[in-house]
């Protein structure tokens, strides 16, 4: 028998992560124009510093400072190394990010090995929600997903620097007219994209394991959630998170788990054929 209630709360749990990677993804192709294939990539970065940080002995919160730090600075030697360089030609920056993404997988997969790996709780403990035993370490993912969230639409519309990003989206000819650095300002995105990711990374670290692929899925499915919700829309993706991630669960719970990724999939599909433009369209100017 299906557990609705189950369903409900792992589709909270993991649309509330993916909403994570989508916008860092989103936010990257519409302030710069560019796709990072690397995205996936950051994940694995975040999940993995913080367990070496955690396994050196230095506590799960000196782990979550790691998760952030260091796929920030992967994001920022990306942009620089690649994107920056190459912004004339988005292929090749496809290509690069691509190939980014496969050595880190590759130098994970050697050094640890195929096997997954555990990364501690923030906070122990469970709370019985809908008469299900839920991990307390969830509901802080959940939450600070959102708090994450809710203080990136407020820096983008009320901050300076925000305004700046949106105006860069809008047009970067326009904004380098009023003294706007678009590339300080794709630094900018890019660190936070890396931020959003790596911090997703440690809570799916914590919530399904870490390895070396774990970046794979939530990538692909990046696409399906980006496009449903519109290229470069902010809140289309927010969104459009909760749709893939809740048909993502019922799919798997519901149906059969080896079917994992497919409704994604066939969700992209679908709005391609019907909807290009998706659900919001590009917007991140309106976020």
């Amino acid at each position: 028998m299906v557990d609705v209630a189950n369903i409900v709360i792992n589709g909270v749990v993991i649309s509330s992560l993916y909403a994570l990677v989508a916008i860092g993804f989103t936010m990257i192709f519409g302030v710069g124009g560019t796709i990072n294939l690397a995205h996936g990539a950051v994940i694995t970065i975040g999940a993995f510093a913080a367990y070496y940080v955690t396994t050196a002995g230095f506590g799960i919160w000196a782990g979550v400072l790691a998760a952030i730090a260091v796929p920030a600075l992967f994001s920022v030697l990306l942009y620089k190394g690649f994107a920056e360089r190459r912004s004339d030609n988005i292929i090749v920056v496809m290509i690069l990010t691509l190939l980014a993404s496969i050595v880190v997988e590759e130098v994970v997969r050697i050094v640890e090995g195929s096997q997954p790996r555990a990364i501690p709780a923030l906070v122990s403990g469970n709370t019985e929600i809908l008469g299900n035993a839920v991990q307390n370490n969830l509901l802080v993912a959940v939450a600070l997903s959102w708090v994450l969230i809710a203080g990136l639409f407020a820096f983008i519309n009320y901050s300076k620097t925000g305004k700046a990003i949106l105006a860069t989206s809008m047009s970067p000819r326009g904004a380098a007219l009023v003294g706007i650095e678009s590339g300080r300002i794709n630094l900018y995105t890019w660190a936070i994209a890396g931020v959003l990711a790596g911090l997703a990374g440690l809570f799916l670290g914590s919530y399904q394991t870490a390895n070396w692929a774990m970046g794979r899925e939530p990538l692909i499915l990046s696409f399906s959630i980006v496009v449903l919700g519109g290229l470069g829309s902010i809140r289309g993706s927010l969104v459009a998170a909760y749709v893939i991630g809740f048909l993502e669960v019922i799919t798997t719970s519901a149906i059969d788990p080896r079917l994992s990724g497919l409704a994604g999939l066939v969700i992209l599909v679908l709005v391609l054929l019907v909807r290009p433009e998706g659900l919001f369209g590009r917007e991140l100017a309106e976020a």
